[in-house]
């Protein structure tokens, strides 16, 4: 019997994890767009977002839209390293993948659904990054 190929270091290779990190980069780049358009917009209008109830943590949109705007940059950069298979792309991924969870838990009174859009791809691009153990260096 041969055997299996999907073996790498002594760990078992997950094929969903392997496909799911070109996938995870692709994400970033959308969710780095998203984040732009989201900071754009409230970079332009204080008003174009409605405010959901009485929260806590407030700010002002224009200085959401700025955090937005410059995260979107970020993950931008980050999902086009991820695509390279940049070294440095992965532990980068998870770090602002991560933050932009926070950030978009922090932005759910003022667009609920783009926010929670915006968590559940944090989510995969996280567990995407965390789980493809192969080793990109030849």
């Amino acid at each position: 019997m041969a055997q299996s190929t999907a073996r790498h270091d002594g760990a078992r290779r997950n094929p969903w994890a392997a496909g799911g990190t070109v996938f995870a980069g692709v994400l970033l780049l959308v969710d780095g767009v998203l984040s732009v358009f989201k900071g754009i917009a409230g970079i332009a209008e204080d008003e174009v977002y409605a405010r959901v109830g009485d929260y806590i943590f407030k700010f002002d949109v224009t200085a959401w839209g700025w955090i937005l705007l410059i995260l979107g940059v970020v993950l931008l950069i980050t999902g086009w390293g991820v695509l390279t298979e940049a070294g440095w792309a992965r532990a980068v991924g998870v770090a602002f993948a991560s933050l932009s969870i926070l950030l978009n838990f922090l932005w759910l009174p003022y667009q609920p659904l783009w926010a929670v859009i915006s968590i559940a791809i944090g989510v995969f691009v996280i567990w995407s990054l965390c789980t493809d153990r192969t080793s990109r260096a030849a």
